[in-house]
This record gives C-alpha cells, sequence and structure tokens, in this order.
C-alpha cells in the first residue's frame, strides 16, 4: 500500500551575493598604492628638470589611467564595505592592514595633485582646478583622520610590539605630508589676501605635523631592523616606504617657496626661499643612503626567495617622491648633480612601476591576488613509537 505524502514546502532561497560583490571580499585598502605609483609616474615626470615636448602626451595618458584607477577601485571598496563589513572590519582591527588606509588619501592626493599639471591638456583649466579643489579636499580630510584614527587603534585595540615595527607604520603619518606638497599648486587659484595665506599655512603646519610624527615612528623601524634582523621577504619591499616621508617633504618645502612670493610678508617667502636649501640637501642625502640600504635588504630577498606580492608598489611612490625632491633642489640651487640624479631616479621609477604593473595585471588575470589566504596544511598525524 503506497501512502501518498504532501510535497514539503520549498527551503527559502538564500540572499545570494552578487558575483561582483564576491570578487572584492579580500579586496584591502593595500590596493590604492596602484593608483599612487601610476600617478606618481605622470607627476613625477612632468617635474622634471629637464623638459621636453615629446613625452607630454603619454605623461597626460598616464595620470588618465590614474584616475580611471581611481574610479574603479573606489566602486570596488564601495562595494566590499556594502557587502562584507565583516572583511572591512577585520582590516580595521588589523595592525598590518589598518595602516593602509592612510593610501586611500595619498590616491586622491596624487591623481588631484595631476590634474592642473597634466589633466588641464584634455578637460580644460576650469575643470582641472575643480577636480584637484574636490580630491584635494577629500584626501586632506581622510588623510588627517587616518593620521589620528590608526595611531589610535594602534595604542587601543591592536596591541602591537616594538618588535612588530614596520614601514607600513609610516603611511598614515605621510598622508599629511602629500598634503603638504600639493597644496600649495592651488594657492594662485584663491582670492588674494587671506584665503592664499590661509592654505599656504595650513599645508606649513601639516608639514610639521607629518615630519614630527614620522621623526618619532622612524627610529621603531629602524631600531627593529637593527636589533631583530631583516624584515620578512614579502615585506623587504617596504623598506623603500622610508623614502616617501624624505622626498615629500623636500618636495613640499619646495612648494613652499614658489607659492609664498606675494602671499606672506617678505621676510617669510625669503625664509621658505633659504629653508628650501638647508632642509632639502641633508634629507636628500639621507634618502639616498636609505635607498642603498633598502636596495641590498631587496636583493639580499630576491637570492632567498622573493616573489611578486603587492608589497611590490612601495618601489613606486616613495622613489616618485624623490624624485620630484631632486627636481626641487635643483630648481632652487642650480646644481647639475640634481637634474642627473632625478633622472636617474626616474628611471629607477619607471622600471619598477613597468614590473609592479605587469604582475599585478597577471596576478589579477589569474585570480590569485584577489582570492582569499591558502588554508593552512592539516596537521601531521601523532606517530606513536612501537617499544618491545
Amino acid at each position: 500500500m503506497v501512502t501518498a505524502t504532501r510535497p514539503l514546502p520549498p527551503l527559502p532561497r538564500a540572499t545570494a551575493r552578487p558575483p561582483r560583490a564576491d570578487a572584492v571580499r579580500h579586496l584591502g585598502p593595500n590596493w590604492y598604492a596602484c593608483v599612487m605609483g601610476t600617478a606618481i609616474v605622470a607627476g613625477a615626470g612632468a617635474a622634471l628638470p629637464v623638459h621636453t615636448t615629446g613625452p607630454r602626451p603619454a605623461l597626460t595618458a598616464v595620470w588618465a589611467l590614474s584616475l580611471v584607477l581611481l574610479l574603479v577601485l573606489l566602486a570596488a571598496r564601495a562595494l566590499h564595505w556594502a557587502h562584507h563589513r565583516d572583511r572591512a572590519r577585520a582590516h580595521l582591527l588589523d595592525p598590518a592592514t589598518a595602516p593602509f588606509y592612510g593610501c586611500l588619501s595619498m590616491a586622491l592626493l596624487a591623481v588631484g595633485g595631476g590634474t592642473p599639471v597634466l589633466g588641464r591638456d584634455w578637460i580644460g583649466l576650469r575643470a582641472a582646478v575643480f577636480l584637484d579643489a574636490v580630491l584635494f579636499t577629500a584626501g586632506t580630510a581622510v588623510g588627517l583622520a587616518a593620521a589620528v584614527a590608526v595611531p589610535y587603534l594602534m595604542a587601543v585595540r591592536h596591541r602591537v610590539t616594538a618588535q612588530e615595527a614596520t614601514p607600513v607604520w609610516l603611511l598614515p603619518l605621510v598622508a599629511p605630508m602629500v598634503s603638504a606638497a600639493l597644496g600649495p599648486r592651488l594657492v594662485p587659484y584663491l582670492p588674494a589676501g587671506q584665503p592664499r595665506a590661509t592654505l599656504l599655512l595650513a599645508c606649513f603646519a601639516m608639514f610639521g605635523l607629518s615630519l614630527l610624527a614620522t621623526l618619532m615612528t622612524l627610529p621603531l623601524v629602524f631600531g627593529r631592523l637593527i636589533t631583530r634582523g631583516p624584515l620578512p621577504l614579502a615585506l623587504t619591499p617596504t623598506l623603500f616606504l622610508v623614502l616617501g616621508p624624505l622626498g615629500q617633504s623636500t618636495t613640499a618645502v619646495g612648494a613652499f617657496a614658489d607659492a609664498a612670493p606675494g602671499v606672506v610678508p617678505a621676510p617669510y617667502a625669503e625664509g621658505f626661499r633659504v629653508l628650501t636649501v638647508l632642509y632639502g640637501v641633508p634629507v636628500m642625502g639621507f634618502a639616498l643612503l636609505w635607498l642603498c640600504l633598502a636596495a641590498a635588504h631587496v636583493v639580499r630577498a630576491w637570492r632567498r626567495g622573493m616573489r611578486f606580492a603587492m608589497t611590490w608598489w612601495s618601489f613606486t611612490f616613495p622613489v616618485g617622491t624623490c624624485v620630484t625632491g631632486a627636481g626641487v633642489l635643483a630648481s632652487h640651487t642650480g646644481l647639475l648633480a640634481y637634474d642627473a640624479l632625478a633622472l636617474a631616479l626616474y628611471a629607477l621609477l619607471a622600471g619598477a612601476w613597468a614590473t609592479a604593473a605587469w604582475c599585478t595585471a597577471r596576478g589579477l588575470f589569474s585570480g590569485a591576488l584577489l582570492a582569499g589566504p591558502a588554508p593552512a596544511p592539516p596537521a601531521p598525524r601523532p606517530v606513536t613509537a612501537r617499544t618491545r
């Protein structure tokens, strides 16, 4: 006898995330380094002391690429926050990832800083200044927030030790220095008088807060390197991040000197010009010393099996800031040595960017860079020794 049974009601369908949302689950704030590295190739190329008319269209195209990358990453990160808030919160509470929120600020600033210089060729001066003002305002706000929030989280929630110090800790502290270096470009487009002086001195204040914060943190990084030995292989490229505050601060003092005449009284304008040489020359000397030290560590790591990781983008933006810093010293000292230094560093920057961009594109197409961390291998089963 067969008894008819009532069919079970269908199970409620789970709300599935869209495929694109799953693809960005492991997309962290460190990806903004791609935007920074691309934008600095264009910005540093336009600031080279040797100008020719040939490369300018190519530099403008690179700037446009950085703008496209910024828009794509902003959309992808918004998708990440909307569908993967657990991962986003984990990023904030991870001492190895939280400092990368400074990259968002620097990405906005780097793209905006190239707009009046290169973007004006395609979108016009009026639109270029407006876009720069929007990106500068947003980038500065994010940078100042990161400079406070990330150290606060490190002190209250992360529970880090001095032995864990890495150059990544500098990222949220350098962001205000980028604002200080790029803000003076907007000074001539403000009304004369109080607005111009306010912006210039605000940039000088951000120069000071970023410089002092860097001087407090850098000894921890150098001390950990000396007392605990080399960084892990994947983190070794981050040693180049130390070049960021050095080159960017040299660029900033030159920007102050160029914008100060007619904005602040004559004695202070002259003081900015003097500061450019008295500050920039020794700091650039230390930057070259650190460049050699970091390069030696990278060569050692490569020989021991270091392979591509997103940390390779550390070879781009910090070196680019040294290019612009050398260009500032070339224009304020008239020394051909700084012209040659800027060109040599730009060649290094272009090669590093091409390598990092190629490896990143290959990792994206293969899916390896957006995949989650590989599961840990299972522990071996315990072996019981037989005894007679």
